[in-house]
Parts: structure tokens; sequence; C-alpha cells
């Protein structure tokens, strides 16, 4: 009979498949929060800033949005600000006892996917000074540290936030702006704090190795008013134009875009939610985040 084709029959067996929204909303809430959970472990997480060691580029409170595989394609970079695990000789930053039961667990874990959860006890965040073969040390004759004999010109460092140029260097504490020359050893990379008069860093706790970094901070994105990228700082590009060879075996990397960022992780989600409402198979849309 006219107008029973199959290709009417399709169009019917498609309106029958079609759930209604008040039953594909908490499947594509509970898709959402699965890419949200993978991303968080693979790609990008959110961390909260708990001191003051990083001021004033990064104020108690930030958010701040790290990423977790720019340093399986490159090494660090100088002037980088990165988050890491210590090693056993740093003091942990979060020393408040912390709940273990299934709730509190729950809300750690919901927590951190947001960006509002307590960091680890042993999670820092610093920025890169030194890389393997540097020489780091302080001072110079105008108070700077020196990498590979060069001073350098901190732009980062606001005035009050240096440490004691006068007192000398103790054993174990950063509270001295001066510390003896380290060489940086192979597969480590030295670090320090913005604030230096309060960051307890490499230059009392000893340098930290590189498979230790769990990724970049890229960008603050909380709170609002304080929206701004972490780019490193032009005196450390023009650094590391002028060390070619200085600490590596071959060709110093310049800074490049991060693979993924903070304009890719929202649109990557909106993605996945309108391709599920419109009946479209995200399996074969996909597109690959890493070459």
């Amino acid at each position: 009979m006219e107008g029973y084709g199959p290709a009417r029959r399709r169009r019917s067996v498609i309106r029958r498949k079609e759930m209604p929204l008040w039953q594909e909303l908490p499947l594509l809430l509970v898709v959402a929060f699965c890419l949200a959970v993978l991303i968080r472990t693979f790609l990008v997480q959110a961390f909260y800033i708990p001191s003051g060691s990083m001021q004033k580029t990064l104020e108690i409170q930030d958010r701040v949005l790290v990423n977790k595989v720019v340093y399986d394609m490159r090494d660090p970079l100088r002037g980088e600000i990165v988050v890491f695990r210590g090693t056993e000789d740093w003091a942990p930053e979060v020393t408040e006892a912390v709940s273990n039961t299934f709730v509190a667990k729950l809300g750690r874990t919901v927590g951190d996917l947001v960006g509002v959860s307590r960091p680890g006890e042993r999670d820092f965040i610093k920025r890169v000074i030194g890389l393997p073969g540097d020489k780091v040390a302080c001072c110079d004759d105008q108070g700077r540290i020196t990498v590979n004999g060069v001073g350098i010109d901190e732009p980062y460092i606001a005035e009050g936030f240096n440490s004691d140029l006068n007192q000398p260097p103790i054993a174990g504490q950063c509270t001295s702006r001066r510390f003896n020359e380290v060489t940086v050893p192979e597969g480590q990379m030295f670090v320090m704090g913005d604030h230096r008069s309060v960051s307890q860093d490499a230059r009392c706790q000893g340098p930290v190795p590189i498979e230790n970094i769990i990724g970049r901070a890229f960008v603050i994105v909380w709170p609002s008013d304080r929206f701004t990228g972490l780019d490193v700082p032009d005196v450390w590009k023009q650094f590391a134009q002028n060390q070619p060879t200085a600490a590596h075996a071959g060709p110093v990397p310049q800074p490049k875009a991060d693979p993924v960022g903070a304009t890719g992780v929202l649109p990557l989600l909106l993605t996945v939610v309108l391709s599920a409402r419109s009946g479209m198979s995200f399996v074969t849309r996909r597109r690959r985040l890493r070459a």
C-alpha cells in the first residue's frame, strides 16, 4: 500500500526508540560525569591553592587548571608553573587529619573534579627554575638568583615578597635568600615559589624528580575576576634562547601551545551531550586529542 514503504517503516522504528527527555536527561548527566572523570584523570585537572607560597602570581583559594599530558610530549621549561608530588624530603603543606569514610572520600572525589577539594599532602605547586645540569645559586651583586652564572630578573616577585638578603643560609630552612650553588642532578628540576619569604622549596628541601610532575598549571579559572593564563615569562624565554646547549644534549625546546587548554574541555563535553541528544554515535564521531 502506498505510504507504507521501507523508508516510512524505518522512520517509525527510529521514533519508537527515542526516549522522553525525563528519561534521557539522567543518562546524559551520567555520560557527562564519566567524561569529566576521564578528562580529570588523563587530560586536565583543577587544583585549589591552599597557601601563599606562589603569591602574587597565585593567591590563596585560587583554582587553576593543570595540563596533565603536555610533558608526555616534551620536557618542562624554565619559568613554567608545575604541580608535582614532593619527595620524602619535602615537608607536607597539608597536615590536617582527613576522614577516610565512604561519604568523605566521595565528597573529596566530587570536589576534586570541580577544583574545590584540598590537595594531597605531598602535592605542591612551584615555578621551574633549573633543569638537569643547570647551576642555580643566589645571589649576584643585584640580589638575583643566577642560573648558569646569569642573573635572572624575576618580574613575578612582588615587592616585599622576596626572602631576606642579609640573613645567612640555614640548613633545612628557606628563610634566607642566599644559598650555595646547586647543580641540578640528571632527571630532576629545581623549583621555587614566587613568595620567597614563605615558600619551602628546593632551596632547603632539594630538587624534585621530573617524573614526579603531575602537570603544568596553565590558567587561573577562579575567582572569575582573576581569570588569566599562566604563560612563561619573557625573561625565561630570552634565557633559553641564549642557552642552546647549557643543560640539554639537544636543542632547547621552546614554549608551545598546550595540546589541551581551558577552551577545549567544555566544548568537548557539550559535543558529547548534544551528540547523544540528537541520536548520533559519539564512538563514530570522536576525534583524537593526541596525535
